[in-house]
């Protein structure tokens, strides 16, 4: 085993501990506004990304999707072992009702080699495609490329009157950076569940799968993003 790939979990488990220090936990948020003002923010990401005349596709997909987690903030090389990830919110389709949840937390991070300073700040929205991404969101844990398989998804305005491209991955991840397409892959990197932000949020203990599955608690704050869903999904709910 190289030097490298001995070092990688180390720096993995590191990067996502820095990560957790961006939006506070429990013991420090006292009123919830942190996780408020990031359910507020993935709701710009996905009006951002919806209203974008170059994201044709990501519409089409959308309207199929069995979730969508959106990461307002995705920060790449932003430190000396170029460390990537953010945390963003999760909604998930009800496979019966279609009926979508209220938001969950998690965060989204990798690592990567070549040393760097600075960082690139990115939108990524990732579709879940298939009820497999969405049983495997309810681990701890989720490895992109191992326990699901991600692909960038296409880009452009599409032809009228055609279809999608017909891409059979869990999930399809879609990015921009400075309002332009990025195209991030995803490969490799680790999906989280940050269940003392959905505490907070909630206002009771609680985890993912009490909001997505269970669905047991709710936070009207939340109504907004649920709407521009189900405005860009109606005839598919």
């Amino acid at each position: 085993m190289s030097h490298s790939s001995r070092l990688f979990p180390i720096i993995l488990v590191w990067g996502m501990l820095c990560l957790a220090l961006v939006i506070p936990t429990s013991g420090w948020a006292q009123n919830a506004s942190e996780e408020e003002f990031l359910v507020d923010k993935a709701r710009f990401t996905l009006e951002n990304f919806l209203a974008d005349p170059d994201m044709q596709w990501f519409r089409d997909y959308m309207k199929d999707a069995r979730g969508i987690l959106i990461v307002p903030q995705f920060i790449k090389g932003a430190f000396f072992i170029g460390g990537s990830g953010g945390t963003g919110v999760l909604i998930a389709r009800d496979e019966k009702t279609n009926e979508w949840s209220y938001p969950a937390f998690f965060t989204l991070g990798g690592a990567s080699f070549g040393f760097q300073f600075g960082g690139q700040a990115s939108e990524v929205v990732l579709l879940v495609m298939t009820q497999k991404g969405i049983d495997s969101l309810m681990s701890t844990t989720l490895k992109l490329g191992a326990d699901a398989s991600v692909a960038v998804g296409p880009i452009g305005r599409g032809v009228e009157g055609s279809t999608a491209p017909n891409l059979s991955a869990d999930l399809l991840s879609f990015s921009k950076a400075k309002g332009l397409f990025a195209g991030i892959s995803l490969e490799g990197a680790v999906v989280a569940a940050r269940d003392a932000l959905n505490t907070n949020y909630y206002t009771t203990p609680t985890k993912t799968i009490d909001i997505l599955v269970r669905r047991s608690v709710s936070n009207p704050q939340a109504n907004p993003l649920l709407e521009v869903v189900k405005k860009a999904t109606k005839g598919n709910s």
